[in-house]
């Protein structure tokens, strides 16, 4: 009988389908364990599982009682707000993964700046502060960390409620716009003065290595470039494209922050995901993620293992499910994609040139995620990107230059 798949995912997640798709195509079976029931739930018996992705205990014990009838051989959470409650659920099945608790470290960014410092991890100098109205910390902090410098919440991704400030009237006002973030319905969680960090900004141009790791060793699969700079005041990312040009001994000392990062945080096994700026003095290590990389990027990357051409996904699940993986590597060629940030805030009135864009040599796809009529909201507030563009050819040069003629073509109107 073939492995037994169960994906922790919630509803929103952009990552199901290629899951979803890479699980079918390697015979697995499959277990949607998400947030909410699909409509035809009562017709997939042993095929869905409904969890409160936020309460990791009971969504572990719902788990085991679903795998005492229908036994489960690996555990998957697809993106950031399912790694935590499936690593739970992993330890409670006693299935491979990661340790609960490295896990919760790449969750929370107090928790990994700690843990990083203890290793010696070159990383930005940080401190933490409680976030208030009136950013009365913003002196004290501007001190400690040197200006210019970065605000950031401790537990949100895609660059959520970062904002750099470049003096300290400018790191008053961020304090007090991200803690109005985080006191939102949606983000207030049970502390009344939500926890800030405050970092040093590094200069330089940013990095993400996409990896592996077995057994505490890693197999990198992708370095990406982030050729636009990412210089702030708010930091929308647009362009990924691999491999990357940067100078091997560069690259080289990159996955060694990587690794001794990784190493400092306990993670052991599966996907990992992780942003280094370079600095003139060497990798700075930002941080890490225990998942791949994020919105439709995956769709851009295709692998070599054993002679088979595959997906990220097809790759994760295989590790997963310890099916035949040998030594996957990135396929020939470029590959890249340009995520589309919302330009305003407001209601998504039109998108157009995607036919045009779509037509552009190189250019594999392009797809609007977020449905005309929908209110909209950009960085550092919002949380989604309007679209993704996928491009593919014979260099990662070609890529670049493909991704942004597409980019030109396509116009946003905000209402």
């Amino acid at each position: 009988m073939s492995p037994r798949v169960m994906l922790v995912l919630p509803t929103a997640t952009y990552r199901a389908t290629a899951f979803l798709r890479a699980a079918e195509g390697l015979g697995l079976q499959c277990v949607v364990a998400s947030d909410e029931a699909p409509t035809l739930a009562g017709l997939m018996e042993g095929r869905v599982l409904t969890l409160n992705l936020g309460s990791f205990d009971e969504a572990a014990e719902r788990a085991a009682a679903f795998a005492e009838r229908w036994p489960v051989d690996a555990v998957v959470g697809v993106d950031e707000a399912s790694v935590l409650a499936a690593a739970h659920i992993a330890a409670r099945l006693g299935v491979g993964g990661n340790p609960v608790d490295a896990v919760a470290a790449t969750r929370d960014k107090r928790r990994m700046r700690s843990l990083l410092a203890d290793a010696a991890v070159r990383q930005p100098s940080f401190m933490e502060i409680r976030g208030d109205a009136e950013g009365s910390a913003a002196a004290h902090a501007a001190a400690a960390v040197g200006l210019p410098c970065v605000v950031k919440p401790v537990d949100l991704a895609a660059s959520r409620g970062v904002i750099r400030a470049n003096t300290a009237a400018e790191l008053t006002a961020a304090i007090a716009r991200v803690d109005a973030l985080l006191r939102r319905p949606e983000l207030c969680g049970p502390d009344d003065n939500p926890p800030l960090l405050i970092e040093e900004f590094v200069p330089g141009p940013e990095i993400a290595v996409e990896g592996l790791l077995s057994d505490g060793a890693l197999t990198v699969l992708a370095v990406f470039d982030k050729p636009d700079p990412l210089e702030g005041p708010f930091f929308a990312e647009t362009l990924y494209t691999t491999p990357s040009r940067r100078l091997p001994a560069v690259l080289d000392s990159a996955v060694a922050a990587t690794r001794a990062a990784l190493q400092a945080l306990g993670l052991r096994d599966g996907p990992i995901h992780a942003e280094l700026r370079l600095a003139a003095g060497g990798p700075v290590f930002l941080e890490a993620a225990a998942r791949s990389i994020g919105g439709r990027c995956s769709s851009a990357l295709r692998f070599l293992a054993g002679g088979v051409e595959m997906t990220l996904e097809e790759v994760l699940l295989r590790h997963a499910c310890a099916m035949p993986l040998d030594n996957p590597r990135l396929a020939p060629g470029g590959a890249g994609v340009l995520m589309l940030p919302v330009p305003a805030a407001g209601i998504l009135r039109a998108v157009s040139g995607v036919e045009e864009s779509s037509a552009v040599s190189g250019v594999t796809g392009v797809e609007v995620t977020i449905p005309l009529g929908q209110t909209v909201e950009p960085l550092p507030e919002g949380d989604r990107y309007l679209g993704f563009v996928i491009a593919r050819g014979p260099d990662p040069g070609f890529v670049e230059a493909a991704l942004r003629q597409a980019q030109a073509l396509i116009h946003i109107e905000v209402e």
